[in-house]
């Protein structure tokens, strides 16, 4: 009767182990490459922030807040919360770090994990990793296209295609109150065909309802009035020089005026891409994000204007496994395994090893096994092409034998020759 593992992972958080890692640094690779091509500059925020900073930047009505936060007390009375999203913690920084001082706009990526708690399913994890990109500072639409374009640039470097974006404009402070006025008296008018959650924001935040996934509340949104109908000339006017500048870098993008984000602070500009295969529909978006110009001032800030957007490491990691299979077992192949026979040769390898280190050199070892029959065996498993046999009268010697792994061949070689040999010999 085979024994139960006492002790797994917390529902919807996973190990990422070193196949998992192969596709992540991919993703971090890509990221790294676009950042310092447009001179982003890197911040990591702490994984624990203040409860306030979400609750009034996200929006206290929102799912995110209301069922997603994991929020605790400190021994000390604060009320902290795992960040469940990364653009709040980067306004909160520019604020504390009196960033509003340096050159405008400030250019800020990240890439981390966030902790959102939610029905663990394909593409939703309680702990899951996301790359972000946030231009703080100027409030010209050619920004909301560039952000655009950076995340739409990641995902081409990584072959993951096709892509569509989908953008939407969601107003401003000065023309949303009436959208939301229109929206609500339709959605009072339906209220008995939506879910228990659409009913009561109708009166908290009626624009959730346009991001509800039940179905039949999604039948109610889809004749719901186009918010597009109700922008502003200032909104109308920035809505259309972003789309004048997708058409430019000649971008595939979609209008979608049911768009909205589940985020309060966003205004303006809002955007998700999505892969179109089926795998990618079944994740959902890939990235999303928009402009946030309130939210800084609400967190006790100057009024700054900015736009950003995130990824999501995991469902672009679904898709590269899919279309990618063999990275998982490339990884580097061991040129080299060293093997060794002896205490007097154990301590001569790791003087060794760090030559073969600091020369570039990359190698196999196993110093805890005293058995050359294993340590050969082993060499074999890992596909190391050579081997270094190490014994006590090669080191009296100032010797080492080389053996060729798929020959048997072996020759004797100087130490005081070896890293040239070696590097001629993996040439």
């Amino acid at each position: 009767m085979s024994s139960k593992i006492k002790f797994q992972t917390p529902s919807g958080m996973h190990d990422i182990l070193e196949e998992d890692f192969v596709y992540f640094d991919k993703i971090l690779d890509a990221v790294k490459e676009i950042a310092n091509f447009y001179h982003f500059q890197r911040i990591e925020t702490p994984i624990l922030e203040n409860a306030e900073i979400f609750i009034r930047g996200i929006g206290l009505n929102t799912d995110v807040v209301e069922k997603e936060m994991f929020v605790f007390k400190t021994k000390g009375g604060d009320v902290l919360t795992l960040r469940p999203e990364g653009t709040a913690p980067i306004a909160r920084a520019f604020i504390q770090h009196s960033m509003q001082n340096l050159p405008q706009p400030v250019k800020l990526w990240y890439f981390g994990p966030f902790f959102r708690y939610e029905r663990p399913q394909l593409g939703r994890h309680r702990q899951f990793w996301q790359f972000g990109f946030e231009t703080v500072g100027e409030k010209d639409p050619i920004l909301d296209a560039q952000i655009i374009q950076i995340f739409y640039s990641i995902l081409q470097e990584l072959k993951i295609s096709p892509v569509v974006v989908k953008i939407n404009s969601i107003g401003d402070r000065f023309c949303r109150p009436y959208y939301k006025k229109v929206l609500k008296s339709y959605l009072i008018s339906k209220k008995e065909s939506l879910c228990a959650d659409c009913r009561r924001r109708i009166v908290q935040n009626p624009l959730r309802v346009l991001d509800c996934k039940e179905e039949k509340c999604q039948r109610i949104v889809a004749e719901a009035p186009n918010i597009l109908d109700y922008l502003c000339e200032e909104c109308k006017k920035h809505f259309k020089e972003v789309l004048e500048a997708l058409e430019e870098l000649k971008l595939p993008y979609q209008l979608d005026s049911k768009l909205v984000r589940g985020l309060d602070y966003y205004t303006k500009t809002v955007f998700e891409i999505v892969e179109e295969s089926e795998k990618g529909k079944a994740l959902g978006a890939l990235v999303g994000g928009g402009r946030y110009d309130g939210l800084i001032k609400s967190l006790g800030g100057k009024e700054t204007p900015a736009v950003g957007g995130a990824g999501g490491v995991e469902r672009i990691v679904a898709l590269l496994k899919d279309k990618f299979p063999h990275l998982a077992k490339k990884g580097k192949k061991p040129i080299l395994f060293f093997a060794q026979l002896g205490p007097l040769a154990k301590k001569k390898a790791l003087v060794l090893l760090e030559t073969f280190r600091k020369e570039k050199i990359p190698v196999f070892e196993s110093l805890g096994k005293d058995s050359l029959k294993a340590q050969l065996r082993l060499a074999s498993k890992v596909n190391a092409k050579y081997a270094l046999i190490l014994g006590q009268k090669e080191v009296i010697e100032g010797n080492i034998i080389l053996r060729d792994m798929m020959t048997g061949t072996q020759e004797i070689i100087p130490l005081e020759k070896l890293i040239k040999v070696i590097k001629n010999k993996i040439k």
